[in-house]
């Protein structure tokens, strides 16, 4: 069983009774969920995930004190702090009245503004490029049991779909990146038998080429340790994991340079072969480069455009 069953499971047979009979009231003001960090919230947890911070709960997201007064967040606080403390096994970690950081009573403010920034949970274009994906990630990932006022449901429906010409920037920025690293640096550094620099290289060619395919698939991409895992859940271009765990796995000397620069041109050729397809690109070109020039110019927004072109990188 995953995290996001235990909590559903949990909610289901305590905290939705709980609710229903003592805050009848404040139903339609509340949403209840599992949504935010931790690898349970992705459906990316396993038994590994299970030493730390791993629990049967759930997040109850109430609005903010001119809609929702101290007091009964103090009561459903109180009400939540004392569900059962074991449930299939798993043992509820000791937290104070007020719950736990990831379970338990939440303002949704509070919670907006901790992962984006802002209380409203709203996003400029601006706050898209200088936000991590893997925060506003933490705030459509998961799911919600209950939702009685419609508004966590909002937001999260609004913040699954990037911007198109954010989506373009962060393209532009990570293909001249991968241009730079992988078809100039990585042959030059290998030329100058600098096998540790050229190693550098494939790194910055690969966490550019995975915001790549993140991208072209129109999602955001999740915290670092978790890129890997998410790739196996995309439609586009999700073998290119198996490449790129290749290239970062092994050495530069002899024969495995000529290899890895090899793998290097055949991804570019494979991404451009997406961009191209996907109409982001009119170039016929192997040089990441020139089309990274050719994605960057398409951005619609000028203030967006004529941002350096690594301004999302």
């Amino acid at each position: 069983m995953n995290g996001l069953q235990l909590a559903e499971e949990y909610y289901k047979e305590f905290g939705e009774s709980m609710l229903r009979e003592q805050f009848p009231g404040l139903l339609d003001k509340i949403a209840v969920g599992l949504v935010g960090s931790g690898s349970e919230c992705f459906g990316y947890d396993d038994e590994v995930s299970t030493d730390h911070d791993f629990e049967p709960g759930f997040c109850i997201f109430i609005p903010g004190e001119e809609e929702l007064d101290s007091r009964s967040e103090f009561q459903l606080e109180r009400a939540y702090a004392k569900l059962p403390k074991e449930f299939k096994g798993f043992e509820r970690a000791m937290v104070s009245p007020v719950g736990g950081n990831r379970h338990g009573v939440i303002r949704m403010n509070d919670f907006f503004k901790n992962k984006l920034g802002t209380e409203s949970g709203e996003l400029s274009l601006m706050d898209w490029l200088r936000i991590p994906e893997y925060s506003i990630l933490e705030v459509t990932n998961g799911r919600l049991f209950y939702d009685g006022s419609g508004k966590m449901t909002a937001v999260r429906e609004v913040l699954q779909n990037m911007p198109e010409d954010i989506r373009r920037k962060k393209l532009a920025g990570h293909l001249l990146t991968m241009a730079q690293a992988g078809q100039y640096n990585y042959f030059r550094s290998i030329k100058r038998g600098d096998y540790g620099a050229a190693q550098l290289a494939v790194f910055e060619f690969v966490q550019s080429g995975i915001q790549v395919v993140y991208s072209l698939n129109g999602a955001l991409k999740p915290y670092y340790k978790w890129a890997f895992r998410g790739m196996k859940d995309l439609q586009i271009l999700p073998e290119l994991a198996v490449v790129f765990e290749d290239l970062i796995s092994t050495g530069n000397e002899g024969d495995m340079a000529r290899k890895k620069g090899n793998a290097i041109e055949e991804t570019a050729a494979v991404i451009i072969g997406e961009l191209r397809k996907q109409n982001l690109t009119e170039l016929s070109c192997n040089d990441l480069e020139k089309h990274a020039y050719s994605v960057n110019d398409s951005v619609k927004d000028t203030n967006i455009r004529y941002l350096n072109i690594f301004a999302a990188v």
